[in-house]
């Protein structure tokens, strides 16, 4: 089922001191939130290979540390300090298919210096400042760099052809957003023609949150400000791909340039065969995607160990096992940016002779 999410201007809320230069949205549960903008000072990391080496030696050291104390002690920690923050309470709550839910890892990108109401106790700063915290922010920037220094040549060869930016899992497409929000600021004449977000994802909040925070950045003064855009949701399971390989066709067919990416999403969360088929269906006989963006969750021990006591079930592949995976599906590993637990890959149609 497609369904249209009406970028408009958000309904009344209740004030909140902003920041200036950063654009609010709307949750569906009626919470105005920043919306992540990598380009601007407040929400943009470093992820220099240093500073991922740094954060890999603090992330070990909790690691080590949490390694000591008995299991027992570990659960009445992780109990106590849900008491404490939302974000945590998200964090180790079960959810019914094993997935971090899309607005509660959106929250976690915000950064410490951006929570707002109810989620910005001492708890809740406190642990948006943890590494593994700061390794999903810098998730989200590489995926974006990644998918718009790939799109920048693509776009230049086809001027004016309308853009589809399939986001599987995506929910609030943050990803999608930015990587927008990047090409506006490298190449501004890339960006005069159509544009469609296309969010593949089971959940409708995320999707909101997107259209919301799409109205925003296209206001005056905005990074988006005259943008072509609109935010289309589909209710989607990625153990299905039949829709996704309908979509891609009928979307080639009506002359749209597609590109694509699952940051958080697929390519670690979905088993080998949903991952197979979904890039196959994005490949289209080599007609459908150019691109494709996305994390990959590391397969190194300190990853498989932070991950032992997950309630949410990561596939710990790694690059190597990934990149043998996805053999024959028609896309190939052509770039990979490193960080924290998870690798980001950009993947490029397979040459005939590979």
């Amino acid at each position: 089922m497609l369904r249209a999410v009406k970028a408009s201007p958000d309904p009344a809320a209740a004030p909140l001191a902003q920041r200036p230069g950063v654009c609010y949205a709307l949750t569906a549960q009626n919470l105005k939130i920043p919306v992540v903008d990598v380009t601007h000072p407040t929400f943009a990391v470093a992820d220099d290979p240093e500073t991922i080496a740094s954060l890999r030696q603090s992330a070990e050291g909790m690691r080590r540390r949490g390694s000591r104390l008995p299991r027992f002690l570990l659960r009445y920690l992780m109990r106590a300090g849900a008491k404490r923050s939302l974000l945590v309470r998200a964090m180790i709550a079960p959810t019914a298919n094993s997935v971090l839910p899309g607005m509660s890892t959106y929250l976690m990108k915000l950064g410490p210096d951006n929570l707002v109401p109810p989620f910005d106790t001492p708890g809740d700063r406190r642990f948006a400042g943890y590494p593994g915290i700061l390794g999903i922010r810098i998730r989200l920037q590489q995926t974006a760099r990644l998918l718009a220094q790939a799109l920048e040549a693509e776009l230049t060869e086809r001027a004016g052809m309308p853009l589809c930016l399939l986001n599987i899992g995506g929910g609030s497409a943050i990803d999608s957003l930015n990587a927008l929000i990047l090409l506006r600021r490298a190449a501004p004449p890339l960006l005069q023609r159509k544009v469609v977000i296309h969010i593949l994802d089971p959940d409708a909040h995320g999707p909101l949150f997107a259209g919301r925070a799409l109205a925003a950045l296209s206001a005056p003064a905005a990074p988006l400000v005259g943008l072509d855009a609109q935010v289309v949701h589909t209710a989607y399971n990625w153990n299905d791909a039949a829709p996704l390989q309908e979509l891609v066709r009928s979307l080639t067919a009506e002359g749209w340039l597609l590109a694509a990416s699952s940051e958080g999403a697929l390519f670690e969360y979905g088993s080998d065969a949903a991952v197979v088929a979904n890039l196959r269906a994005l490949h289209e006989g080599g007609n459908g995607a150019r691109i494709v963006a996305g994390s990959v969750t590391r397969g190194d021990e300190m990853t498989r160990e932070s991950l032992r006591f997950a309630p949410f079930k990561l596939i710990p592949r790694g690059v190597e096992v990934f990149s043998n995976l996805i053999k024959g599906s028609g896309f190939c590993v052509a770039r990979v940016e490193e960080s924290l637990t998870s690798d980001q890959v950009l993947l490029r149609p397979e040459s005939p002779l590979s």
